[in-house]
């Protein structure tokens, strides 16, 4: 089959799951011999780390879903490269993609799905839903969980395909350690329970703050580290504060390479109330950390409880310190699901199923738009 020419449009300025995934996949087909053009934010994460390996970038300023200059330039670009396919990463990207591919040549338009949360909770007047309908040919989603929700807004089934997320296991375990301990200015004796993720309502992190109180009462080494920045850092301090357990609570704030912080946890939590899938927890698999986390969305399509990590209800405080003091009064346990999480991501999860499988998406959206 001959090489595709694929544009990858990511309008974030930071570097999370998304981005790293949209890596892994730049790399995937650029390995194949395939030609992969990078569009990203000017001065963002995205464009600095993949233009450092050597990936033809090209930088934008893109201010939101109805920026007509980035859709102008967006659309001169896409009649310059004349890509088979365009894939938008996230959700800004996909509205600037799908009104410049209009007016850039019309090529194949694939739109990434990573979130379980309807597409019409932050939509004006359910406006949202021409986006999705008009012009994409394929919607990837990265969990039957987020699949599910598309259904449920009325999208075709037959349009959405699901590709699950993929880790680099080697990226994770030859990470060089870092001394968490030092970092955050904790003992030898304590604990170490770590949460990764931006400090958002729906991360959930309130809920595991509130569950530290009953966490130390089970297990009085405990110690929880959230790395992580955002919005509610201040409502966590105070609620730490209130409960008084500020001294149990370390927010180191954004760590940029958080690989190296796993193998100091005795326990990875990730305590969110809505998650697409959860790249965090295949970092936390692929490092060998004993897991907690909650069932929202499509963590329970990674993680099996009772076989590779614990799984607790949303929203729960006295469940999630039930689970965490579990797995570190029974350090046996802790070992086997950890262990079985090892082998079940380098199994299940390796980059070249992502890659695979979504230029099996590729291929299909092109034989479709093919005259018989």
């Amino acid at each position: 089959m001959r090489p595709l020419t694929t544009v990858h449009l990511n309008t974030e300025r930071g570097w999370r799951g998304g981005e790293q995934q949209m890596a892994y996949l730049a790399e995937g087909l650029r390995s194949r011999g395939h030609r992969v053009v990078i569009v990203a934010q000017r001065d963002g994460e995205a464009a600095k780390r993949l233009g450092s390996a050597g990936f033809d970038v090209e930088e934008r300023r893109m201010r939101g879903e109805a920026d007509v200059i980035a859709i102008a330039k967006l659309a001169r670009l896409l009649r310059r490269i004349r890509p088979d396919v365009v894939h938008c990463h996230t959700s800004h990207a996909h509205a600037l993609g799908r009104i410049a591919a209009r007016f850039g040549g019309r090529p194949a338009l694939v739109v990434s799905r990573r979130v379980d949360f309807s597409i019409y909770r932050r939509s004006f007047f359910r406006l949202n839903g021409i986006k999705y309908r008009k012009g994409v040919d394929r919607i990837v989603a990265v969990s039957d969980a987020v699949k599910n929700v598309l259904v449920r807004d009325g999208l075709e089934p037959s349009r959405i395909t699901v590709v699950r997320d993929a880790i680099d296991v080697d990226r994770i375990r030859h990470a060089p350690p870092v001394d968490v301990r030092a970092r955050v200015g904790l003992g030898s004796r304590a604990r170490i329970i770590l949460a990764v993720g931006a400090l958002v309502g729906h991360k959930g992190h309130r809920y595991l703050v509130d569950a530290i109180p009953a966490l130390v009462a089970a297990a009085p080494e405990a110690h929880v580290v959230i790395a992580g920045e955002g919005e509610l850092r201040p409502d966590l301090e105070r609620l730490a504060i209130r409960l008084g357990i500020a001294g149990r609570l370390l927010m180191p704030g954004y760590i940029e390479s958080v690989a190296g912080w796993f193998p100091a946890a005795d326990v990875f939590v990730m305590p969110s109330l809505e998650e697409g899938l959860g790249s965090s927890v295949l970092d936390a698999m692929a490092a060998g950390t004993p897991i907690v986390a909650t069932t929202a969305g499509g963590i329970p399509e990674v993680v099996r409880d009772g076989v590779d990590g614990l799984l607790v209800p949303p929203a729960d405080p006295p469940a999630l310190a039930r689970a965490i003091a579990e797995l570190l009064r029974d350090r046996y346990k802790a070992y086997d699901l950890a262990a079985a999480a090892a082998k079940r991501v380098e199994t299940d999860f390796p980059v070249a199923r992502m890659v695979e499988e979504t230029l099996a998406v590729y291929r299909a959206v092109l034989a479709d738009r093919t005259p018989a």
